[in-house]
């Protein structure tokens, strides 16, 4: 797995100016709708070049040094697109500062007409790339969402998922549950080896696949933004994006052609999942809760 990681800067200013030139300013600036977490802005330069920047206040810097290696670790896969990265950086020039990400502006074409079937394909093939090593983790912690999410590696997938995704999350989310909810989640905890499967081999994952983090690129083809990347399930992906509407049935017939799933998926697909639902829960409050408990109940109850 190959992951390079953009130059960081001390200001904007210097950031332009060694991507492009001493003389390049900012003559444009686009607020761009989309994201809960971010300011996003298409940037037009003196030079006439686009390019999209996110910004956050100062110390959250993280936020986009981290999403830079998980864009970095899927280019390095060379099986999906991605924007290219220019930089990360922080910036004083404000009152308290902020923190931002430099990628290329995307101009979105119209969709090939095996735009679902494409992506299929080209997200089994970054399930199948190589990874560096057979541990389930990342080489450095990032975030889902807002919420940090600790990638200690770990040999197996199952203590993985059990310890530094759903442990993390009942845990924040405690204040919300009933002494009946902590009774089932802990026996959930302590019976997952139960439900989930190690997987035929580990892989890169985006972590956060859902609709709003696919794009389509300058070619017709989808893009992927936005990653939590680690090394686990592949299965992850594929329960993510059936969790907010669900991609088209091509989608799924493609990628099960090029890559298929294990037997009883679909069984396992909820708790997979229901880390998701608790990030929502402690990100966005009570009206996950219900879900939450629906899918413990399913399990345990």
């Amino acid at each position: 797995m190959n992951i390079k990681l953009p130059p960081h800067f001390d200001s904007l200013e210097n950031a332009l100016a060694s991507l492009f030139g001493d003389s390049i300013t900012i003559t444009g600036k686009q607020r761009v709708s989309g994201g809960d977490i971010n300011r996003a802005y298409a940037l037009t330069l003196s030079n006439d070049k686009r390019i999209f920047m996110k910004a956050n206040d100062r110390e959250n810097a993280a936020f986009f040094t981290a999403e830079a290696a998980g864009l970095s670790a899927i280019a390095g896969t060379g099986t999906i697109g991605t924007p290219a990265i220019l930089c990360t950086g922080t910036d004083d020039s404000d009152i308290g500062g902020f923190s931002f990400l430099l990628l290329e502006f995307i101009e979105s074409a119209g969709r090939r007409s095996d735009y679902w079937e494409e992506l299929g394909h080209n997200l089994a093939a970054m399930h199948d790339a190589p990874t560096e090593d057979s541990a389930f983790g990342f080489f450095q912690d990032n975030f889902v969402g807002a919420c940090p999410q600790i990638n200690t590696k770990c040999d197996s997938w199952i203590s993985f998922f059990r310890d530094y995704r759903l442990a993390p999350q009942f845990k924040a989310a405690d204040s919300y549950f009933s002494s009946r909810d902590r009774t089932l989640n802990t026996r959930l905890m302590d019976h997952l080896d139960e439900f989930l499967v190690e997987p035929e081999k580990p892989s890169l994952v985006h972590g956060d696949l859902w609709n709003g983090n696919v794009m389509c690129g300058p070619d017709g083809k989808a893009m992927l933004i936005d990653p939590a990347c680690y090394i686990g399930h592949a299965e992850v992906d594929l329960a993510m994006t059936e969790l907010f509407g669900g991609f088209p049935h091509s989608f799924y017939a493609a990628y099960n052609e090029a890559r298929p799933l294990q037997p009883g998926y679909s069984t396992r697909r909820n708790l997979y999942n229901l880390y998701q639902l608790l990030n929502h829960l402690n990100l966005f409050g009570p009206g996950y809760l219900g879900s939450v408990q629906s899918i413990v109940e399913k399990y345990v109850g």
